[in-house]
């Protein structure tokens, strides 16, 4: 397969796993990395905001995250080239940045005077790929573990509200609340960015019936 041939999804994966995994290694390359307001704010190091999200906490982190971004990355991929046309591959890395830094913002402001605290991980952009897909295929149905399918919405509900409570009861490390701003950021772009989004995303809701969870369907 030529280089020039793999999706920016898959470009992207590749630099967050190689990162990610180097610094299994070196601990001293994660916490030069890793998101920690208080050095943010007392030494000004902002590009903490981005290089967290090429950290994770480990191997079952990384590939959670990675195999999400994978199945819903190339979805949204498709969608942005057909809305932004040649400027949608660029529109989707800035789109997957800024979502990262943006989901990590709130923890800044909440975490800022406390050298303690520290987080990583890239669940906020990848959130913001899953809503986003969700935007374009709200009834689309998503599998868990390949197993336990819902519809996107129903899905993404459920991911919002274990988010938050993760966020609240977690000591490992890894900002669960990123989730939560990850996805709202990710819904709030499309709807913002590509208005003409919104009528079939209505659309699709309102034909969905509960029938439709049946196996099967």
């Amino acid at each position: 397969m030529e280089f020039a041939s793999l999706s920016i999804t898959v470009w992207l994966i590749a630099i967050t796993v190689i990162v990610s995994w180097y610094a299994f290694e070196k601990k001293e390359v994660t916490r030069k990395l890793i998101m920690n307001p208080y050095k943010v704010a007392v030494h000004h190091e902002y590009y903490r905001f981005i290089t967290s999200g090429l950290l994770h906490a480990d191997f079952s982190h990384l590939l959670w995250n990675m195999l999400s971004f994978y199945f819903f990355g190339t979805v949204v991929e498709q969608y942005f080239d057909l809305y932004f046309g040649m400027k949608g591959p660029y529109y989707f890395v800035a789109f997957y940045i800024v979502a990262i830094i943006v989901s990590d913002i709130p923890s800044y402001f909440k975490h800022r005077h406390h050298p303690a605290y520290n987080s990583l991980g890239a669940s906020g952009g990848v959130a913001a790929i899953i809503f986003a897909s969700i935007v374009f295929q709200p009834t689309q149905k998503i599998c868990v573990y390949f197993i336990f399918c819902f519809p996107g919405f129903i899905l993404g509900t459920a991911y919002v509200i274990w988010s938050y409570y993760k966020g609240r009861k977690a000591n490992d490390n890894i900002n669960h609340e990123a989730h939560l701003y990850g996805a709202l950021f990710g819904i709030l772009f499309c709807l913002v960015m590509i208005p003409s989004a919104i009528l079939p995303f209505v659309e699709q809701l309102s034909q969905f019936r509960i029938q439709d969870l049946l196996p099967g369907r």
